[in-house]
């Protein structure tokens, strides 16, 4: 049983047993078997009939290896000891607290105990007994693994997955119609390394450099061509290679988010110029020979006109230049056989093209909307993400009605984006959050020319985009032939949003869900954890867990955090600024929802920040944990994790981000909104609260799973029933694969 297969299996809910491990035939659960059972049952887990059955006749190591494998991925062997023993109950400590130990130190005072990092608490200050560490400096000397185990009352239940289910799902992230979040990713990769690569049909470019990597790495770099259609694919899978992102990030956004990450407002601790430095130097392209000839082979086989590809290369010019030299394209021109590279050399440099965007905006400015559209039907994914700007320039109806010639030629992906994000775009008075790439989420405020429509006209758009794509969406399913006559949609998959447009940057081990999905609160605790440091030495590495509070009234909020370790409805376990050798560090905030919903909260957003200069810690976990039943702090140390409890948690990845909104609990509704958003900035007060809006109104905007099986159903004459006894069964196990969930955007 190899733990990689293990891996990617648990992440969507079931354990993968090779066929050849089941050795036995056994009817009657053994007693390995039941200790299994109890075991997992601790962690928050348990198991169907079927994968029991197969469990139970395999040998002990094998259930050994599920066990050890989940008990790393609940963090059981990690340190979760926090500053502070008991945090429930404040302890007292106050800036105050702060300033005199800082003068005892800096005087050199020695009426007090000396620590074993070296500071000296003075008397009568912090109650030391209360703390694992340092209350002065926040280093902990104390350490815990978890205590108290099986609080949750819920359970996660584990499928059984044979060669079978791994193969398809192989397949169905290969085939996804939308791009991959960093769970699939991390997925695939494990995939194509462990398995044959199977036929499939690939369409996302994203998905095809992690094919194009694997053949490379085979020294099948000739069997690449096929998948490159335009010379900005090569760019993309070089820029993959150099920097591990799927998407094309310029160089000046990492250059620029990595100083303003190291930035501070002390001289001496201000690294962003050495930072700017070390990256530029990271970025330095270098390339032997065979690769440099491989490349040079790619782009004189492509079949794509000279021109029209120097013209895909345009946008990209500036780093399109650096890679040329860098691959020695000039020289490899002018051998016999590149004939072809040649051409497209002498093109590009000489700017020998026409740009198609060029000509689209003079047009545009001109009003010639025959000439605009004309050359807009010839690219239909570019008409369809400026259809909105056009149709305020043009027109609705003519705008429309050019549009409803290539309607049928967009991916339905796009055609999903379009209904979902109407209504928000021709709202005047609501701004939007985007996310350029590489980027932190942005303001956008309202198009200036919404100005110069009523009130009803805007409805009256809104309703003829939200009417033209799902009719197009409807006359898709309408074409495919099916025997079914039933269909059961399980309630929660109208609570899940379509994976379009946005996609998570974070990993997550323990259980896979779609941004904006909803996870109804059990009982009247929320308790927020953030684990950082494991397998890192013991350093100074200041990670900060926090919340922030808006409420109804008064434009009012609060925030909790290390600087406010209380706050209405909220308590902070305390601030830990240095790790322990290994086994990382923890801290925790407890939600009282009673006492916020008293206290007319309106939502309350999870954050995390680097307050150390850099990014976010890699592999640091953060999540929250509730359950109808009381959740137990222990009295030796403090430690307040027990996986049982733990609703939704996910790994931090991504290398440029600062500060992550993680989830939004909404407090009336008494369910808390999965998001990702990252924001620059040390602390909380960073986070722009109208920005975390603007994202949740965009979640809220998006099409659900069960609106687009309820679309199925409608267009094929499929009668929707409350049971599961019908043709057709969408459950939520089969919505935790979300790639094949993408199968239902027909183009």
């Amino acid at each position: 049983m190899k733990t990689n297969l293990l891996n990617v299996s648990v992440r969507q809910g079931a354990i993968y047993v090779p066929k050849e491990d089941i050795t036995n035939e056994n009817k009657i659960a053994s007693k390995s078997s039941l200790e299994f059972l109890v075991n997992i049952r601790k962690l928050g887990y348990t198991v169907s009939e079927k994968l029991l059955q197969a469990l139970d006749n395999v040998n002990p190591s094998n259930k050994l290896k599920v066990f050890d494998y989940l008990s790393e991925v609940t963090g059981t062997k990690q340190n979760w000891a926090p500053l502070v023993k008991g945090w429930n109950t404040p302890t007292g400590e106050s800036q105050i607290d702060h300033l005199i130990t800082f003068f005892a130190n800096t005087l050199k005072i020695n009426k007090g105990k000396r620590l074993a990092c070296g500071h000296l608490i003075p008397d009568n200050t912090f109650p030391l007994e209360r703390y694992n560490g340092c209350p002065f400096c926040g280093t902990p000397f104390e350490f815990a693994r978890i205590e108290n185990y099986g609080q949750g009352s819920k359970l996660k239940v584990l499928e059984l997955w044979t060669e079978d289910d791994l193969n398809q799902f192989f397949k169905d992230l290969l085939e996804s119609r939308t791009a991959l979040d960093a769970t699939q990713v991390e997925s695939l990769k494990i995939l194509i390394n462990e398995l044959p690569l199977p036929s499939a049909q690939i369409i996302i470019k994203e998905t095809m450099m992690m094919v194009i990597d694997l053949l490379i790495e085979k020294g099948e770099g000739e069997k690449a061509q096929q998948y490159f259609s335009s010379p900005n694919d090569i760019l993309r899978y070089l820029w993959y290679k150099k920097t591990g992102f799927l998407q094309i990030v310029e160089p000046k956004t990492i250059i620029s988010r990595t100083a303003r990450n190291n930035a501070h407002i002390i001289p001496s601790l201000n690294w962003s110029l050495k930072a700017k430095d070390d990256v530029k130097a990271a970025l330095k392209l270098k390339y032997t020979r065979a690769q440099c000839r491989m490349v040079a082979t790619w782009l004189n086989n492509m079949e794509m006109l000279t021109e029209k590809a120097c013209e895909t290369m345009h946008p990209k010019r500036g780093m399109w230049v650096r890679f040329i030299r860098a691959l020695r394209l000039a020289e490899y021109a002018s051998k016999p056989g590149f004939e072809k590279l040649k051409e497209l050399m002498d093109v590009f440099y000489n700017q020998g093209y026409e740009v198609w965007q060029g000509d689209v905006d003079r047009y545009r400015l001109k009003m010639d909307s025959e000439k605009t559209f004309a050359l807009l039907k010839q690219r239909p994914g570019l008409f369809a993400r400026s259809l909105f700007a056009n149709i305020l320039w043009f027109g609705v109806d003519e705008t429309l009605m050019a549009f409803s010639q290539i309607i049928d030629k967009i991916p339905a992906r796009l055609v999903f984006t379009l209904n979902m994000y109407a209504s928000n775009y021709f709202d005047p008075t609501q701004k939007r959050s985007v996310k350029p790439l590489g980027g932190t989420n942005k303001m956008v405020e309202a198009n200036k020319f919404l100005g110069l429509y009523s009130k009803e006209q805007l409805k009256d758009i809104v309703d003829k985009i939200e009417n033209l794509s799902v009719n197009i969406i409807a006359e898709k399913f309408a074409k495919i032939p099916t025997d079914s006559k039933t269909m059961y949609i399980e309630p929660q998959l109208f609570n899940i949003p379509l994976s379009i447009g946005d996609r998570s940057d974070t990993v997550q081990d323990m259980s896979s869900a779609l941004l904006g999905t909803r996870f109804p609160v059990e009982g009247d605790t929320v308790r927020l954890f953030m684990q950082w440091g494991k397998g890192l030495p013991a350093q100074h590495l200041d990670m900060d867990l926090s919340c922030y509070i808006a409420f109804d009234y008064q434009r009012k909020s609060e925030i909790c955090s290390f600087y406010q370790l209380e706050a209405t409805g909220a308590v902070h376990s305390g601030d830990i600024r240095s790790i322990p050798d290994q086994i990382g560090t923890a801290e925790y905030i407890n939600l009282n929802i009673n006492e916020l919903i008293l206290a007319e909260a309106r939502y309350v957003a999870f954050t995390c920040n680097a307050y150390s200069n850099g990014a976010i810690s890699p592999n640091m976990v953060v999540g929250w944990m509730n359950s109808e039943y009381p959740m137990k702090i222990s009295k030796k140390k403090g430690v307040a994790y027990d996986p049982s409890c733990v609703q939704h948690q996910v790994r931090i990845t991504q290398g440029l981000t600062k500060g992550l909104v993680f989830g939004v609990l909404d407090v009336q509704k008494r369910e808390i909104i999965w998001l990702e958003m990252p924001f620059e900035g040390k602390t909380v007060a960073n986070m722009r609260a109208k920005g975390l809006e603007a994202l949740i109104n965009n979640l809220n905007s998006k099409t659900t799973i069960g609106r687009l099986l309820t679309i199925k159903a409608y267009a094929q004459n499929i009668e929707l029933t409350d049971t599961p006894e019908a043709d057709e069964v969408y459950t939520l196990q089969w919505a935790m694969n979300t790639a094949a969930v993408t199968k239902l955007l027909i183009d």
